[in-house]
């Protein structure tokens, strides 16, 4: 029997750090690990993909020569090739890796001795014979014994002849390993990626149980965490198998960000409209995407996990993988297979020539169709045998001249559930026997037990007709199997098309709809009929195909996939800002004298109190429960009081909203990108720079209604410069469909005249007047400030905002960099250097490329109209000595916050909570005391870490 057929019972599843008064305080509530990593300054790492993919081809040559069938000599000068001109660092071999496998169960049987000592039985299967057989690699084995042994001299044993076998046991309470295994993962998840829907509760005791068995869950990954961690040594690779360890790769990444985690999961994933039933949705996807690789048996099941995470999370799919904030979780899909040499040698065995002899002497005169199953529902043995019925009843002349020998393994024996199955299974058997068969012959034979490897490799050779009819399954390999051990006869495959071996074997197998019981006999009637030619061409294209994608290649192709996408992680976080420092931005603080503090609102000043999981409210609701974070507000208040301290709130939102925040507090208020600003204690709004005079609007206007009509639950923002269409909330992937649509009309319609950019931004379009960005309005507001009171003695800049790319000049522009207008383009190039569509591109790609335009005619006007001093139009470019400061100041940190991209910006910070860690610390330097805040606010958000169900 293959493991993919196996009981989940059995061992294998699946195949498969102030130097001022408040330092020490300070020290004390920093986060460890307060930088980014990025790659060794000295490391050469192959730039492009093609050439990581050589590298990674290298990789391959030297682990094992079944992909390519390559001598080691030719592998060796692929080396040399590579390396001698300096393209490629030398390349060390997979063998100073180690490969840490964790499963749910370890991949043998522990049993005592008649001395009392333990042994270990290695359990077959896929899994255990393709792991253990990648060559130039150390190994380890993480899982559950299978026993519940007491703390004591016994477990002690236990535990040290595994971990001579290089296996290290996980532990768990009889309790917690029944509610995760039994309870959680099989009557829960296991049911649901096999599309059975989740049981529907009669009683309010039956939801607690679901809370005791997602708690146990929980309780059961973080004790494999800790036994990871406790044999974890940089440089390992941890390999996380099927979904009982889904919450794993989120665990161990919080501990070791740079931890090499690849995932598999070995059962189909189902599409998301099935997915989002369950509970506990968002927080298995959010735990399994910080792995570095995900990997499926096909490309079905990787498509509908990526729809999961960007229609239940937001997330962005890419044909690459889910991007979340500039991270990317590598998404793909690897087909298991078999070790096909196992077979073929187990021809030969005189064991099996014997039952082979035994058999066809038995079933002399008659063609064998035979099934292989576990007694399970989602097997389909039900419609096999009915169809098989259906067969006979048509094809008379048949009924004395075929026979199927069905093998149902028992599964779960004590469910109500498997007991009606097998009560079934036995009724339909009974009753086309006792129909069509005779007193020498019955058209089946019906086993409920398992066979022996070697009985099971004779009953394979002399099989006609294998038929897999699965309802659902992972892969199955039973079909690889039987071809396999079908190398002289050729007999003829059936299977199913919902199982994931057809996504394979569909070009030599008949493919069939289990469901449809008519066209599943006429395909066993085909099956039989075929010719010799047909038969044999059909099983040339699958033996073809199960002997190079073995199980050593599927896990050798993982693993060094796995090494290139932690490669191309590094690559790609290696521009991405470092954290900010703190401690250092504090004692610059206490050391200067006049401060500058430039702070964004939305994403930056603001948290989000709704809960990820509440249902989806109206725009309106959505905002008004977005709100400031109340401790960065508490300490803004408290600084503002401070005669040596200059405070810019700087957003995009229009003025009404920043009012009804920031009304009482003594700050400056720039709306709009700094089209209107407000002084300190004025409650005047003033405009900054000229804009245009907004004809535009209107047509805007009307363009973006009709797509909110087109587009359910989205909606626009109407300010006083600029029109946004956010379609934030609507289905992610039709929202970006008609993105592009929007993008094409406003291109050739209401605004191919006028002096407006089109700025894209996460979720959003927005249309406002050219040329207006953060550091030219920046530039305008500090020439203004510079009339109301001097700015030349200010020696530190605090620049912190989570701006778009284009708006990222508000950061350059207090490095001294000049802040040039945007450039110019025709209304003709978007279309010349972009389509509709871009292969293998990421999606947005297009959005990309003409989403941040600049559109300008003759008519724009450039006088100037504005209230600063150098009055200007927002296109033209302004040069930093007509600034009133000195550029870059002695002390300036520019952060950028909430996003995860390289930056202009010199650091970064995750949040609104860590800008209120360091504001109450810059309060705490100067002798200030927060209102209502007796301790330092915590780093990070914790409104979504912990959930109910």
């Amino acid at each position: 029997m293959t493991p993919s057929d196996r009981k989940p019972e059995e061992p294998v599843e699946r195949s498969g750090p102030l130097r001022h008064q408040h330092s020490e305080e300070l020290k004390a509530s920093l986060p460890s690990g307060n930088s980014t990593s990025n790659l060794n300054a000295g490391a050469q790492v192959p730039a492009s993909r093609v050439d990581r993919l050589l590298l990674q081809r290298l990789r391959k040559s030297q682990s094992t020569t079944v992909l390519y069938g390559e001598p080691a000599e030719l592998a060796e000068r692929l080396r040399e090739d590579a390396t001698a001109g300096g393209l490629y660092p030398p390349v060390d071999g997979i063998g100073d890796q180690r490969l840490i496998v964790v499963a749910n169960r370890l991949p043998v049987s522990a049993y005592k001795d008649s001395d009392g000592g333990w042994q270990l039985q290695i359990s077959a299967g896929g899994l255990v014979s393709a792991l253990m057989g990648v060559e130039n690699i150390n190994s380890k084995w993480i899982g559950w014994p299978g026993v519940y042994i007491e703390s004591g001299p016994e477990r002690d044993a236990l535990t040290r002849a595994m971990e001579d076998e290089g296996y290290a046991p996980v532990y768990m309470d009889e309790n917690t390993c029944d509610l995760h295994y039994n309870g959680f993962c099989n009557s829960v998840l296991w049911q649901l990626f096999h599309y059975v829907p989740l049981n529907i509760d009669s009683k309010l005791s039956e939801t607690r149980t679901l809370q005791f068995q997602w708690q146990a869950h929980q309780l059961a990954n973080k004790q494999f965490a800790d036994v990871i961690l406790k044999h974890y040594r940089p440089g390992d690779i941890v390999w996380v198998q099927d979904y009982h360890l889904m919450l794993l790769p989120a665990i161990l990444k919080e501990k070791h960000p740079r931890m090499k985690v690849g995932f598999f999961l070995h059962t189909p994933f189902p599409s998301s409209e099935i997915y989002r039933t369950l509970p506990v949705r968002e927080e298995l996807l959010r735990a399994v995407l910080k792995a570095d690789l995900i990997g499926f048996h096909t490309y079905d099941y990787a498509r509908h996990f990526v729809s999961a995470c960007t229609r239940i999370l937001g997330l962005e799919g890419t044909p690459a993988g889910v991007e979340d904030n500039g991270s990317v979780t590598r998404v793909a899909a690897f087909p298991i297979g078999i070790d096909p040499d196992r077979f073929t040698s187990a021809l030969e065995a005189p064991e099996v020539r014997a039952n082979v002899a035994q058999l066809l002497n038995r079933y002399a005169g008659r063609k064998v169709m035979l099934g292989v199953d576990r007694l399970d529902m989602i097997k389909g043995i039900p419609q096999k045998l009915l169809a098989f019925e259906k067969f006979l009843e048509e094809n008379p002349d048949w009924r004395d001249k075929v026979l199927l020998v069905q093998i149902a393994v028992p599964s779960r024996t004590d469910v109500p559930e498997y007991q009606r199955l097998r009560s079934m299974v036995h009724e339909i058997v009974g009753r086309i026997n006792g129909k069509y068969g005779t007193l020498t012959h019955v058209p089946i034979y019906h086993l409920d037990r398992q066979l022996s490897f070697h009985e099971l490799v004779a009953l394979y050779a002399i099989t006609d007709v294998a038929l897999v009819t699965s309802l659902r399954d992972g892969m199955n390999l039973v079909s690889y199997e039987y071809v396999a051990c079908q190398r002289d006869n050729a007999g003829v495959l059936i299977l199913s098309e919902f199982a994931g071996a057809a996504q394979s074997l569909g070009a030599g197998a008949i493919l069939v709809n289990p469901w449809n019981i008519n066209d599943l006999a006429l395909a066993i009637e085909y099956a039989l009929t075929m010719s010799d030619k047909e038969r044999r061409e059909r099983h040339r294209q699958n033996y073809m195909h199960v002997t190079i994608h073995t199980a050593q290649t599927w896990a050798d192709t993982f693993i060094s996939e796995l090494n290139d996408t932690h490669v191309e992680a590094e690559i790609r976080t290696k521009n991405i800002p470092p954290a900010l420092d703190f401690e250092a931005a504090v004692q610059a603080y206490n050391e200067s004298k006049r401060r500058l503090l430039v702070l964004g609102y939305n994403a930056t000043l603001t948290t989000a109190v709704e809960a990820p999981r509440q249902p989806k409210k109206h725009f309106d609701q959505i905002q008004a429960m977005t709100r400031v974070n109340s401790a960065a507000y508490s300490c803004l208040v408290s600084l503002s009081k401070d005669p040596n301290v200059d405070i810019v709130i700087f957003s995009g939102s229009e003025k009404e909203r920043i009012e009804e925040v920031f009304h009482d507090l003594p700050v400056w208020l720039a709306a709009e990108n700094g089209a209107f600003i407000r002084e300190p204690g004025s409650s005047e709004w003033k405009v900054l720079f000229e804009i245009s005079s907004g004809e535009w609007k209107d047509s805007v206007q009307l363009v973006f209604e009709y797509f909110c009509e087109r587009t359910p639950r989205s909606f626009v923002e109407e300010r006083g410069t600029s029109l946004v269409w956010n379609y934030k909330y609507a289905d992610v992937e039709f929202g970006r469909i008609q993105a592009r649509d929007l993008l094409q009309h406003l291109l050739t319609g209401p605004i191919s005249n006028a002096p407006v950019d089109i700025i894209r931004g996460a979720r959003s379009i927005e249309v406002r007047p050219v040329g207006v960005s953060k550091g030219s309005s920046m530039a305008k507001l500090l020439q203004y400030m510079s009339t109301v009171h001097s700015m030349a003695n200010i020696d530190f800049a605090f620049v912190a905002g989570h701006f778009l790319g284009r708006d990222e000049d508000a950061f350059t522009l207090f490095e001294g960099e000049k802040v040039a207008p945007v450039k110019e383009e025709s209304k003709s190039s978007p279309w010349q250097e972009s389509s509709l569509y871009f292969g293998e591109e990421n999606p947005n790609q297009f959005l990309d490329k003409i989403g941040n335009l600049s559109i300008r005619t003759s008519s724009s006007r450039n006088s100037g109209l504005g209230v600063s001093p150098a009055t200007m139009s927002p296109r033209q470019s302004i040069e930093t000595e007509s600034l009133p400061l000195q550029l870059p100041p002695k002390h300036l940190f520019t952060c950028t916050v909430g996003r995860s991209f390289a930056s202009q910006a010199r650091y970064c910070l995750h949040g609104s909570n860590e800008i209120a860690f360091l504001l109450y610390h810059l309060c705490i330097s100067s002798g200030i005391k927060p209102e209502g805040l007796s301790s330092p606010p915590p780093l990070t958000d914790t409104y979504h870490e912990t959930y109910d169900i």
